[in-house]
């Protein structure tokens, strides 16, 4: 079956073409090498996927071509003690870290602009 297929039969990426791209721009390696999308994975395969923020290690268990609901997507793989620990310790940073822009909504008004433009000298 191809790594793209089942990329998006996983749930890891919402399209195939996303998935696609995904392998083509390295961000998902098949047993630590670099591959191309049309790449068959077998049961057994070790998977370094990176997606944003998050990185999963997994080991394919099951194969399926058909996308279906995500309790049954996490059927299809297996993912490393290592990957999980590091997922929630990322989730518990995002948590605590403020988001600078945060507090910035929509563009800025009439005195917000003459305070920017007073700061950049123009």
């Amino acid at each position: 079956m191809r790594l793209d297929k089942w990329l998006w039969a996983a749930r890891f990426f919402k399209t195939r073409t996303l998935a696609s791209d995904a392998v083509s721009g390295g961000k998902v390696q098949l047993n630590g090498t670099r591959i191309k999308p049309s790449r068959e994975v077998k049961i057994g395969d070790r998977l370094d996927v990176a997606n944003s923020e998050t990185h999963w290690e997994l080991t394919v268990r099951a194969l399926s071509d058909k996308r279906g609901p995500a309790p049954e997507a996490r059927l299809l793989y297996e993912e490393s003690q290592a990957s999980i620990a590091s997922r929630e310790a990322q989730r518990e940073t995002r948590r605590l870290v403020v988001d600078p822009a945060a507090d910035l909504h929509g563009r800025p008004t009439k005195r917000d602009r003459r305070q920017i433009n007073r700061f950049g000298g123009s």
